[in-house]
C-alpha cells in the first residue's frame, strides 16, 4: 500500500544521509516551485522538481490574470513567448445589489503593449511553460509523485521527502514546500499551526465558450485585448467575491466563497454561480456561452497575520502553501506572488548550498520582505478583514447602489438634493451608521492609501 499525504500524515525519522541525491528537492510545480527550481538550476545546482500530476498544470483549470513584472527578473523578454490568450487593456470594479450594479471602468490602451501589464492565461499552459524553463537549465521533472512526508533527522533537519513511488524517499540538502493551499508538508514541520479553516475561500469556476468576435464586441475590446472584472455584492450574503474574465474564445466567471460561511449558508456555489449569471449585468456577457469546464478549488485568503513560519531546518516554504494570495478587495492577486516567494526561495537556497551554512536560510524572509511579497501583504495586512466584513459584504453594496440611484435620478419640480444628505439617507435604508462608515474608511485609507 503507497503512502498517501494528508492532515494525519507526520515526518519519518530517518539517519542523517551520507550523499543526498540532490542539493534540493522542490515539491510542486506550480509557479512557486518552478520558480524556485528555476533559481537553482542556473545557479548549478542539482534540483527535483516534484509534480503531483501527469505533467505540470495538468491539475490546475484556473484561467486568470498573470501580471508579469515578477517575470522581467525571472525569464527576460517572457512576453514574446509565454502562452497568453488576451492582454489585459480594461480593468472593471463592480458592486452588485439586487438587479442594480456600480462599476468603475478603467481601460489603457498602453496596457496591450510591451512590456505590458497583466494577461489572461489557462494554468495549465503557463506552469507547462514555466516548468520547462527550469527544464531546460538543468531542473529534473518527478512526474506523477506525491510528496507524502518530510524526512527529517533526530536532530530535527529536513533531508527530503518520502514520496509514493514504489522506490519511496529522495534526498536532498534543502526542502522547498510549494505543494499548496492547506500545505501538508509545511504542517508536518510545525510551520502551520492552528485550524486554517477560517482563512480560507473556495474559487468556483465555469469556463463558457464564446467565439471571439462575440467576446470583442461585447466586451468593447479587439484583437488581443482583454477584460478583468471583479465583482463584491454578488455571493448572496456569503463571505467573498465575483470575477469575469476574457479568454481568446472563452469566459472565465466565477466566485471566491468563504469556507465557514458557505457551510452556515447551505446553498451549493454552483447554485450562487447560476444567480450571479443571472443577474442583469452579467447575463448579456455570457448569454448563449457553452459551458466546457467547471472546477473548484482552495484559496488561501488570510494574509499577512495567517501565514506560517516560512523559514525551518533545511526547509522554506513559498506560493500558496505559505498562504501569499494577496485578497485585497482591488486587487486580487495570487501568481505573481507565488513567482516572486519562488524566486526568493530558490536564491536563498542557492546561497546556502554554495556557502555550505544551511543557516542561511533565514535570509529568506529578509528578500521577501524587502520585496513586494511582504511589503505589499504588510501593508494590506488589514485589507481582507474590511473586504470580508458583514458591512463591506452585505450592506455596503446597497449603499452605494443607493446613493448612485438617487444621485441620477430626476425628480422634477424637486431641487437636487446635495450629496450628504443623499449619503446619509443611503446609510440609514442600509443599516450603516456614519461613525462606522468613518471607521472603515479610514481603515481603508491606512490599508491602500
Amino acid at each position: 500500500m503507497r503512502d498517501r499525504a494528508g492532515p494525519a500524515s507526520s515526518a519519518v525519522t530517518v539517519a542523517e544521509p551520507e550523499r543526498p541525491q540532490f542539493d534540493a528537492i522542490v515539491v510542486g510545480a506550480g509557479p512557486a516551485g518552478s520558480a524556485a527550481a528555476l533559481e537553482l538550476a542556473r545557479a548549478g545546482h542539482s534540483v527535483a522538481l516534484l509534480e503531483r500530476g501527469p505533467f505540470p498544470g495538468s491539475k490546475n483549470v484556473y484561467g486568470g490574470v498573470v501580471y508579469g513584472r515578477i517575470l522581467d527578473e525571472l525569464i527576460p523578454g517572457w512576453y514574446d513567448e509565454m502562452p497568453v490568450q488576451r492582454w489585459v487593456t480594461r480593468r472593471q470594479t463592480m458592486l452588485l445589489d439586487g438587479e442594480r450594479s456600480m462599476t468603475v471602468d478603467f481601460r489603457s490602451q498602453s496596457w496591450g503593449r510591451a512590456p505590458y501589464n497583466g494577461a489572461t492565461t489557462y494554468r495549465a499552459e503557463f506552469d507547462d511553460w514555466l516548468a520547462g524553463h527550469a527544464q531546460k537549465a538543468g531542473a529534473v521533472l518527478v512526474p506523477s509523485t506525491v510528496a507524502t512526508r518530510l524526512l527529517r533527522t533526530e536532530r530535527g533537519r529536513i533531508v527530503g521527502v518520502r514520496t509514493d513511488r514504489p522506490d519511496g524517499d529522495l534526498t536532498a540538502k534543502v526542502v522547498i514546500a510549494c505543494d499548496g493551499v492547506n500545505s501538508f508538508l509545511a504542517k508536518q514541520a510545525g510551520l502551520f499551526p492552528g485550524d486554517q479553516a477560517a482563512h480560507t475561500t473556495l474559487g468556483v469556476k465555469e469556463t463558457l465558450a464564446l467565439p471571439a468576435r462575440t467576446i470583442d464586441e461585447r466586451f468593447g475590446v479587439s484583437g488581443h485585448e482583454g477584460v478583468d472584472i471583479e465583482m463584491l455584492g454578488c455571493t448572496q450574503g456569503i463571505p467573498g467575491g465575483g470575477f469575469l474574465y476574457t479568454n481568446s474564445d472563452t469566459l472565465s466567471v466565477g466566485l471566491v466563497l468563504g469556507l465557514q460561511g458557505l457551510a452556515k449558508s447551505g446553498k451549493r456555489p454552483e447554485e450562487v454561480l447560476a444567480e450571479l449569471k443571472r443577474h442583469p449585468s452579467i447575463q448579456p456577457l455570457v448569454r448563449g456561452a457553452e459551458l466546457v469546464e467547471y472546477s473548484a478549488h482552495l484559496i488561501p485568503e488570510g494574509g499577512y497575520d495567517t501565514m506560517p513560519q516560512l523559514v525551518g531546518d533545511g526547509l522554506l516554504v513559498a506560493g500558496d502553501a505559505a498562504a501569499m494570495c494577496l485578497a485585497a478587495g482591488i486587487w486580487l492577486e495570487g501568481v505573481n506572488f507565488a513567482m516572486g516567494s519562488g524566486m526568493y526561495a530558490g536564491r536563498a537556497a542557492s546561497k546556502a548550498l554554495s556557502s555550505g551554512d544551511l543557516g542561511a536560510l533565514r535570509e529568506y524572509r529578509g528578500l521577501l520582505e524587502s520585496s513586494f511579497v511582504l511589503a505589499d501583504h504588510k501593508k494590506l495586512r488589514k485589507a481582507p478583514e474590511l473586504v470580508l466584513s458583514e458591512r463591506v459584504q452585505q450592506r455596503y453594496p446597497g449603499l452605494v447602489c443607493d446613493l448612485v440611484e438617487l444621485m441620477f435620478t430626476v425628480e422634477n419640480p424637486k431641487p437636487k438634493p446635495g450629496v450628504r444628505k443623499l449619503l446619509r439617507a443611503s446609510a440609514k435604508r442600509n443599516g450603516v451608521k456614519m461613525r462606522e462608515l468613518a471607521r472603515d474608511a479610514l481603515t481603508g485609507l491606512r490599508s491602500f492609501g
